[in-house]
């Protein structure tokens, strides 16, 4: 048995994400824990969400993280400790974890991080920027891009980056991502067909009937609560709907962007206007998000085959080259 192994680890709102070097694998699980009468951990992870939606009153599903960011420490810790045991972390001595994180984060989310890293208190922690990950998952030249821009649209948050010769320049967090663009859905289909359905729901059909290019006229077949008689009922969902009802939050996005892109310098312009913006995240699954995002700004968008993990393989690549060390904290 080694003595020390080594993880790279992205906690995100909707799922946490560890590579273990040891087994050159990456576990996803859900980032949700299922606490009974507010005291017994029931679940975590996978487990915890197929209880999602379907618990009884007295057991309470949780995501510790918002935004982006821990919300919940113990939670956030006890997910994360539950994901390394199943990926086999035991050892004599220590891990090393490699945490990817936020770009603007205080110095008490730090700690935060530290904290939920480094529970038995015999854990080398480091920290690795989120944005020089998903930079390095995507190929950008860090030590030598005279300007790059990378948009992030997680389950809860989208962060928008520019980096140039290997620092962050601006960076920051929009509070919109898949989680928003669901409750949107769930929202719509109450108001106009009185039938209630769940996140999970809402969030098939966001990414089987949301055409953001060609207007594709399909339809879903759903099971929901009806809102008047609470009996289960069926509905149909037709894609000009869910197209519709997503449409403002992604213009939101959009707008953001292109706010970003006004307070960038001009010769970093200038580079992301030939490069392209890079595009990541599990949101960005969405049935042309890349050819919307290029209309609604006017530049190039080049979309990451990796999506949701991203991030992870940048933390990969960090942990196996030697030379890109100097961006561990």
């Amino acid at each position: 048995m080694p003595l020390h192994k080594t993880f790279g680890v992205d906690l995100g709102t909707s799922t946490v994400k560890i590579y273990s070097q040891d087994q050159d694998t990456v576990l996803t699980e859900k980032n949700m824990i299922a606490i009974r009468n507010q005291k017994q951990i029931l679940a975590v992870g996978n487990e915890a969400y197929g209880i999602f939606e379907k618990n009884p009153s007295n057991v309470s599903v949780i995501s510790p993280m918002a935004y982006g960011k821990i919300a919940d420490v113990t939670h956030t810790e006890m997910v994360l400790q539950a994901l390394l045991d199943k990926i086999n972390a035991g050892n004599v001595f220590s891990n090393i974890l490699y945490l990817a994180v936020p770009s603007d984060l205080s110095e008490i989310e730090q700690r935060a991080y530290y904290t939920i890293g480094n529970s038995n208190r015999k854990n080398n922690i480091y920290m690795v920027n989120k944005t020089i990950a998903d930079a390095v998952a995507l190929g950008i030249p860090i030590n030598h891009t005279k300007g790059s821009m990378i948009v992030n649209i997680g389950a809860q948050s989208t962060e928008i980056s520019v980096i140039e010769k290997g620092r962050v320049v601006l960076s920051k967090i929009v509070e919109i991502g898949g989680k928003q663009l669901n409750e949107a859905i769930v929202n719509e289909v109450r108001k106009q067909y009185n039938l209630y359905i769940g996140n999970r729901t809402a969030r098939r059909l966001k990414f089987s009937l949301a055409y953001l290019k060609e207007d594709i006229r399909e339809a879903r077949k759903i099971v929901g609560v009806d809102s008047l008689s609470g009996l289960p009922r069926e509905g149909i969902i037709p894609s000009d709907m869910i197209y519709e009802t997503i449409l403002g939050p992604i213009r939101s996005i959009c707008e953001e962007i292109k706010f970003f892109l006004e307070r960038t310098p001009p010769q970093i312009y200038q580079n992301i206007q030939e490069q392209g913006i890079f595009l990541a995240g599990g949101t960005a699954r969405i049935p042309d998000m890349d050819w919307f995002l290029s209309q609604a700004t006017g530049e190039k968008v080049r979309l990451s085959g990796y999506y949701e993990l991203c991030t992870i393989y940048g933390l990969k690549e960090i942990i196996g080259n030697r030379t890109l060390q100097k961006w561990v904290r």
